[in-house]
């Protein structure tokens, strides 16, 4: 579940910040979409451009950035800035005079492509043609690359196969797999591409005329035969970090699982009782939801997990509608504004929902079955501010460490709680309105 809110919380932040990107410091753009988008050979895009669509062609020029995303983006004109693009196929024969970044399945820089400052790529297939140019640096992610052009600078590269056959007149740095670690070729994943795609096999590949004007560490459990003349300075083969998995042994499995449970008895007892100061009323009211209507609670629970998640999607889509609204119109203070204030209710909102889900619902469910256990063996204690509370959490804690069964209850307590939240809120809304 954490990992699940981790995901919600870090897409939700990259949304935003790209909006702002967009939206706040521009002052004048153009922006375009649809299923095709075409600048035609003669067109000069005098601004920034914005692009979002199924097929994009430039063959004008853009005396600004480009910003692209969609199926297939290809670039045959000339942009006079920098390049950020996504999409399935991203195909770049023109000339950028500032640096690329780009994402997508198949990622190819054909012969005729000048790029005049660094490339940064990620995706499955990468080629760079002979006779292309970077003319500084190359930081290169993903299954595979073939690299035949030139590189005026050095190059990183992190995929399982790479293939050289140009020039890199720095140094290269590649972390790839091993040969023998062969696997599908990228064409499995990319079957509609519109350009030819490469099968690199794993490990790294260096052609007799490649060249490489500075040094050569890779990385592999083996030493690969670099062919001669081919690097200028010193070749290095670092071996690659395996990290050793130790199996705990059973009396280890024993006590972490005995010190979570004491943590999360502790947490709960000491969160229960701050609760139970501060909300008196409200942790009453869950706590009757639960006990007189168990199946509607059940319900509202599974319904207030619905409504997070729309809730969420509604206020990410709200900030990046408002940012570029804002941005559209000229008004960057608004478009950052906007932003801020929707990355704050992001965060609050996901804050609330963690905290309800983690701790509140289940110190609901926790303090009733202490409640109910005490009204049978000793009544004068069921109302007491700790004893419902603590023996609640302990057998909670208990029964959570049951291996599948467990886990069935903790998400059975979870939406008992949560319904039980909801029902209460929505019990003192009217009494709110009324007074």
């Amino acid at each position: 579940m954490y990992k699940n809110f981790v995901r919600i919380l870090v897409s939700a932040t990259l949304l935003a910040v790209l909006a702002l990107g967009i939206a706040a410091p521009v002052s004048a753009f153009d922006g375009r979409g649809g299923d095709l988008v075409i600048v035609g050979k003669d067109e000069v895009v005098n601004d920034d451009l914005y692009v979002g669509a199924g097929n994009f062609t430039l063959d004008g020029t853009i005396k600004g950035d480009l910003l692209a995303s969609g199926e297939t983006l290809t670039i045959n004109g000339t942009v006079e800035g920098d390049v950020m693009a996504a999409g399935q196929t991203i195909i770049l024969n023109g000339v950028v005079t500032g640096s690329v970044r780009m994402a997508g399945a198949a990622l190819f820089v054909g012969e005729n492509a000048k790029i005049g400052g660094d490339i940064i790529a990620a995706g499955a297939s990468l080629e760079t043609r002979k006779g292309s140019a970077i003319g500084q640096d190359a930081v290169i992610f993903g299954g595979q690359a073939l690299l035949a052009g030139e590189i005026a600078r050095n190059v990183k590269v992190f995929t399982g196969g790479l293939e050289l056959r140009g020039q890199i007149d720095g140094n290269l740095e590649a972390e790839v797999g091993e040969a023998e670690h062969d696997g599908p070729g990228p064409m499995v994943f990319i079957p509609k591409s519109p350009i030819p795609v490469p099968n690199v096999k794993g490990g790294l590949t260096i052609d007799p005329e490649a060249k490489i004007g500075g040094k050569l560490t890779y990385t592999s459990a083996k030493e690969l035969t670099i062919p001669g003349g081919v690097v200028a300075g010193v070749v290095t083969r670092l071996e690659p970090e395996v990290t050793p998995v130790i199996k705990p042994t059973a009396s280890e499995l024993f006590m972490a699982g005995l010190l979570n449970s004491i943590r999360k008895i502790v947490t709960l007892i000491l969160l229960g009782l701050l609760v139970g100061w501060l909300f008196p009323t409200f942790l009453s009211l869950g706590i009757n939801h639960v006990r007189t209507a168990p199946l509607p609670s059940f319900g509202w629970g599974i319904v207030s997990i619905a409504a997070f998640f729309f809730a969420l999607l509604v206020l990410i889509m709200a900030t990046i509608i408002g940012a570029l609204l804002f941005g559209a119109l000229t008004l960057s203070g608004l478009s950052a504004a906007m932003v801020f204030l929707g990355l704050l209710g992001m965060f609050v909102l996901i804050f609330g929902f963690v905290l309800a889900t983690s701790f509140i619902a289940q110190i609901i469910v926790s303090l009733l079955g202490g409640k109910l256990i005490l009204e049978k063996v000793k009544p004068e204690w069921a109302d007491h501010k700790v004893w419902p509370l603590a023996i609640g959490v302990i057998l909670f804690a208990i029964l959570t460490s049951i291996p599948i069964l467990g886990q069935l209850a903790g998400l059975v307590v979870v939406l008992l709680g949560l319904g039980a939240l909801w029902l209460s809120g929505y019990s003192l809304f009217p009494r709110k309105q009324a007074e």
